[in-house]
């Protein structure tokens, strides 16, 4: 019989701010939806980030993921198309902060997003969850709902040791609620060539994780994107963030296709790939 088809669910994390946290779910997302690939954004950031860098507005949306955590609408009810074909949003606002307070005292607080998820995982291929810059209730709940976490890492003197205490809030999330979360990877941003620092953090993070070959430059274009409510490959497709972006969806996506294995043994044998 075979298996019901079922979305994979990445949660960005990191939490330190600054770090292109919500530049990575947006701009991925967007990339890997061109992919044609139907592709769920969730915004798990009261900042709303996310949500207006895919051209969502603040105050224009009268249900968002809030309503849908504290148990009002379903999922499906608050989703919002965006300008890129096959993208869908999920969106947040301030009233999302409130969400922690009011589930301190409901058992299954933790839990509340991948439940909200459960009834539309089969109409998705993908599903990015952007989280808040802080290790809290809502970072838990999309720590419990996902199948993977992708870290976007700037290159800088405190990376290693902010890096050291996410794992181990994962390897608590694995052990009591989700014991399939697994890392997908660190995904090395801002980052800038000409910095020697940069250079030795980004070869000390591969030494002991999976860091993913596309690297995301430090770019102007990039930066300007959200400020249109745009991701960047709508903004400025030939900039070098947006084609970072869409080489990294491409490694995501080939790391998990069907035949990845085969074609690597082809590769390796000299065979087409």
């Amino acid at each position: 019989m075979p298996v019901p088809h079922r979305a994979r669910v990445t949660c960005v994390v990191n939490q330190k701010g600054g770090v292109g946290k919500t530049t990575t779910a947006v701009n991925l997302a967007a990339s890997v939806a061109t992919a044609e690939q139907r592709t769920l954004l969730v915004d798990m950031d009261p900042q709303g980030n996310a949500s207006s860098g895919c051209g969502i507005r603040s105050g224009t949306r009268e249900r968002t993921i809030y309503d849908v955590l504290i148990g009002e609408v379903t999922m499906r009810e608050v989703f919002v198309a965006t300008d890129v074909p096959r993208l869908v949003v999920a969106p947040a606002t301030q009233d999302l902060v409130a969400a922690e307070i009011e589930l301190v005292d409901d058992p299954r607080r933790a839990l509340k997003l991948k439940d909200a998820l459960s009834s539309v995982l089969g109409d998705f291929d993908h599903v990015f969850i952007d989280c808040p810059p802080s290790l809290g209730l809502l970072t838990v709940n999309a720590l419990a709902a996902a199948d993977a976490v992708l870290v976007p890492l700037q290159c800088e003197y405190y990376a290693l040791e902010g890096l050291t205490h996410l794992m181990a809030t994962i390897d608590r999330i694995k052990n009591g609620m989700n014991e399939a979360l697994e890392v997908e990877g660190v995904v090395l941003t801002m980052f800038d060539p000409r910095n020697n620092l940069a250079h030795q953090v980004a070869e000390e993070v591969r030494r002991h994780f999976f860091v993913f070959d596309s690297v995301i430059p430090r770019n102007v274009r990039l930066s300007e994107a959200p400020s249109h409510g745009k991701p960047a490959l709508l903004y400025d497709v030939q900039s070098k963030g947006a084609q970072g972006y869409l080489s990294l969806a491409r490694e995501l996506l080939l790391k998990h296709a069907p035949d990845s294995e085969s074609r690597t043994n082809k590769k390796a044998s000299g065979g087409d790939a």
